[in-house]
């Protein structure tokens, strides 16, 4: 193949003794025509690699001509520019940020963008649980966080293709959790009665299903008394601070503790998914109990004053600030040790209130409502639950009544 000036792909011998290539791929942003070089010692090399350039130019993959983009470059111009607030929620934001500061840039960074292949993330995944020694699902939201980096990277033109989609994930085993069985949660609706304050925020998450930032994050005007329902349309954030002593001469290293700190993060965001914005019905008990809760907290409103924050909040410190997702679940470790019942995180109020709805035979769609889940498989994650706990009531009354029936003849 000779020269062509007529904008077809050449390969010809340069001075220098080696085999070059020219392909037009495409038009620079100034109209020129966009033509690559390739080169190589012989010409079969450089023949193939024409061929592949052609064909990544056909499908439309070869990356903009331009800025050569690192690893580092790019995911910190993701993180800052194009996966942000309110795009996505603070949340996963946050999510990201420590998947790409602490273990992307640091582990992969310095690659080309265009040369990084699917063994440099797998060797990544793989450092990270054998010689760091982190957990499987740690290893597998960065290779998750890393694909959605790329995949926007190659939807630009700045890449080919994305060798995340090749490379293959940190093994997961399928997430086993054991709810609560009905004798147990009444023992935990009692001790939750029981309480002195906020009692009420752990009968909504085992009878309601809510998620932690969903319960925190409820206000009274999404509260309707009068028809017993209520609407969950925001969710509360773990909050973040900064120092606010000047120089961080308060001699804290965390921000949390700094005794000026300042919160610079949003004290509630949207929900999770479309989704989890639902309305829900309350059970005749649980709107009782709601209505105690709230003249309880009119009584502290009154004894407070003008201490008291009023931000609308169902669930609040004494002076009406809202109640922080960390103490939050200090105090479920706390009320499962006055019932006295096994560890669980709190999370699992969830899987409880969901694995109740499906075996009191509510219909998935309706159960998926409650729950606020976006796919039909989240219900089947807990179908196998249900069974096994169907099949062990039946596994006792049987053992109960025909082992007693045998005991009698016998005697």
């Amino acid at each position: 193949m000779g020269r062509n000036a007529n904008g077809r792909s050449s390969i010809y011998q340069g001075k220098d003794g080696y085999w070059h290539g020219r392909v037009t791929v495409g038009t620079k942003d100034d109209g020129k025509p966009d033509r690559r070089h390739v080169m190589a010692k012989t010409k079969a090399e450089v023949t193939a690699k024409v061929k592949k350039l052609e064909e990544l130019r056909d499908k439309g993959r070869v990356p903009k001509a331009g800025q050569r983009w690192t690893v580092e470059k790019w995911l910190r111009h993701w993180i800052d520019n194009i996966a942000t607030p309110p795009k996505i929620s603070e949340n996963a934001h946050s999510g990201y940020r420590v998947d790409v500061e602490k273990h992307l840039i640091p582990g992969i960074g310095a690659h080309r963008l265009d040369r990084l292949t699917p063994e440099h993330c797998e060797a990544l995944y793989a450092r990270m649980q054998e010689k760091q020694g982190l957990s499987a699902g740690t290893a597998h939201h960065v290779h998750r966080t890393l694909r959605n980096a790329l995949n926007v990277a190659v939807k630009r033109g700045h890449l080919g293709t994305n060798p995340v989609l090749l490379a293959t994930p940190p093994r997961l085993e399928e997430e086993e959790f054991e709810p609560y069985e009905i004798a147990e949660i009444k023992k935990l609706l009692k001790v939750a009665e029981d309480q002195p304050r906020n009692g009420v925020r752990w009968v909504f998450a085992l009878a309601l299903g809510l998620r932690q930032g969903e319960a925190l994050g409820l206000k009274w005007e999404d509260v309707d008394l009068t028809t017993s329902m209520i609407r969950i349309r925001r969710g509360r954030l773990r909050p973040k601070y900064v120092h606010g002593c000047k120089g961080e001469s308060c001699g804290r290293r965390m921000a949390g503790y700094c005794p000026q700190r300042q919160q610079v993060r949003a004290e509630t965001g949207r929900t999770k998914s479309k989704a989890g914005r639902r309305m829900i019905g309350l059970p005749a008990p649980l709107l009782e109990l709601l209505k105690q809760h709230k003249a309880q907290q009119d009584a502290e409103r009154e004894q407070a004053r003008q201490l008291w924050t009023d931000k609308g909040y169902v669930f609040t410190k004494p002076d009406g600030e809202p109640l922080n997702p960390f103490t939050d679940y200090h105090e479920w470790k706390t009320l499962l040790v006055t019932a006295g019942l096994r560890e669980a995180r709190l999370h699992d109020a969830r899987h409880t209130a969901a694995t109740v709805l499906l075996i009191l035979g509510v219909p998935t769609p309706t159960a998926m409502a409650i729950m606020g889940w976006s796919s039909a498989s989240m219900a089947k994650r807990y179908q196998h639950m249900s069974d096994a706990i169907r099949n062990d009531v039946a596994a006792r009354v049987g053992g109960l009544l025909w082992q007693a029936g045998q005991d009698e003849d016998e005697d």
